[in-house]
């Protein structure tokens, strides 16, 4: 399983419209822009037939532990940002090649 960098996402949309990479560049960071200001406002973004960008408050904890340094710390409740993948990417994925896939573990 590879890794994809903004650049290799813009070299990748380069080839195949007629755009200059700098417009590329340019819509895709206005788009990532959008995304975190939507979040940051609480709100979501749905994206048809891919998924959505929410929001979700992590609940804090009050014995918490640093694992570089072993100290015991509390964590206030905070949000995060998290993706819900949609049915259609869903249905895609079910069908990927199990070896391409990194494991958790």
């Amino acid at each position: 399983m590879s890794k994809i960098t903004k650049l290799d996402l813009v070299n990748s949309i380069y080839k195949n419209t007629s755009y200059e990479k700098q417009e590329i560049q340019n819509i895709v960071d206005s788009f990532l822009q959008e995304v975190k200001n939507s979040l940051q406002n609480g709100s979501s973004i749905e994206l048809r037939g891919f998924g959505t960008f929410e929001t979700r408050l992590r609940k804090g904890k009050a014995c918490a532990r640093n694992p570089k340094t072993g100290e015991t710390l509390s964590v206030e409740p905070h949000c995060v940002a998290a993706f819900r993948s949609g049915a259609e990417l869903k249905k895609n994925l079910w069908n990927l090649e199990k070896s391409d896939v990194k494991s958790k573990d």
